[in-house]
């Protein structure tokens, strides 16, 4: 029987001559390159909370899916929305594992405009991660007061893939992790990204949602850096599409401490993310600007039309209730609007009205976009 990997105690952070920098140097720039790129479009947006918005539900679906919910961004939203009627609850699980991630990433951002980084936040971040949904009853907002270990459902400690730092050296490990994350000393940010995302799995603090939660400080790292200007940077794309190689980069550092194999996949996952999410948010901003201009305004001649635009973009499945209640538009306008929108087929009914129960409609050019293929 092969022994689980254990934590490498005592070995953190990585000395600087553990690195063969010969093999990450030539990584750092372009990556910088790729991630500059990406900020200077978001610069160009006036409104970037609204246009990225579905960025982040797609983000929020596709870590959650490295860690085994099966949802689709349209699907979550739909649910989300007050649809999915016929969904099975195991479905409705997933959206709200999804919808929570999104929720805790939200305050996190906002927080870190506010103060420093912390173990609090964590913990606060946490709390809204795992609230009203399937690990629940495992401590939200609490680090872990037992050991645990990570392996096939239901097995014991000796039949692990790896096992996470000693209880009784987590708050220590706990207390280094965040000393390094706070530190401006080492050589290259982006590699020091690298190597906190990794410490953090390995430190597994929480008994639940480990996995959602490292992946999210990607983003607040690079905006608390200065390195984005706000933390719309999505990484699980690239990581959830290799994700027996993420695992195995991982456990590798662990058991040989093979710290440079992680930091060039980490690098070259940041380089093809960020060109990625470049072309994503480009189309976003193509599909803000002609709506803008042209297709809504010609459509509906109303002084409306802008608000219009910004809820669809931030709500890109929705309940005509909704749309009415929170879009800023008056009532009749808004029901003339959706009207309008629906017979030129810039909406697609996902469900309709029912007695007291709103219509639902998806706003399918803006999700075909998130998701990188027409799903509606």
């Amino acid at each position: 029987m092969t022994e689980p990997v254990r934590y490498h105690l005592g070995q953190f952070p990585p000395g600087m001559d553990s690195l063969d920098w010969g093999r990450i140097v030539p990584l750092i720039g372009p990556a910088a390159g790729a991630l500059a790129g990406y900020d200077s479009l978001i610069a160009q947006m006036q409104n970037p909370n609204v246009l990225l918005a579905p960025l982040l539900t797609q983000e929020s679906v596709l870590s959650s899916k490295i860690e085994g919910t099966n949802v689709t961004m349209g699907e979550a939203l739909e649910i989300e929305a007050g649809g999915g009627g016929d969904v099975e609850q195991s479905k409705r699980d997933d959206a709200e594992e999804v919808l929570n991630y999104r929720a805790a990433l939200r305050f996190a951002s906002a927080a870190l405009r506010e103060r420093p980084f912390s173990l609090h936040l964590l913990r606060e971040a946490h709390a809204i991660l795992l609230d009203g949904v399937r690990g629940r009853d495992k401590g939200p907002g609490a680090f872990r007061d037992e050991q645990n270990w990570i392996g096939p459902r239901g097995c014991a400690i000796e039949q692990a893939s790896f096992v996470p730092i000693p209880q009784e050296h987590l708050l220590s490990g706990l207390e280094v992790w965040a000393a390094y994350f706070a530190d401006n000393s080492p050589l290259d940010p982006l590699v020091q990204l690298a190597v906190i995302h990794f410490e953090f799995e390995a430190i597994h603090p929480f008994k639940d949602g480990n996995g959602r939660l490292g992946r999210m400080l990607i983003p607040l790292f690079l905006m608390e850096r200065g390195i984005l200007s706000s933390p719309s940077f999505y990484m699980s794309g690239y990581l959830e599409a290799r994700r027996e190689e993420y695992v195995d980069k991982m456990l590798a550092v662990s058991r040989d401490g093979a710290w440079t194999d992680w930091c060039v996949f980490f690098l070259e996952g940041i380089i093809q993310q960020a060109r990625q999410n470049q072309r994503k948010a480009q189309a976003i901003l193509n599909l803000y600007r002609d709506m803008m201009q042209h297709r809504m305004a010609d459509l509906i001649h109303s002084q409306y039309s802008g608000l219009a635009v910004d809820f669809l973009f931030s709500h890109p499945v929705f309940s005509s209730r909704d749309f009415v209640k929170n879009s800023g538009v008056p009532q009749m306008t808004a029901q003339r609007i959706i009207r309008l929108l629906r017979d030129a087929d810039i909406l697609r009914i996902v469900r309709e009205s029912a007695g007291s129960r709103p219509a639902v409609y998806a706003f399918p050019d803006i999700l075909n976009i998130a998701e990188g293929e027409e799903v509606f």
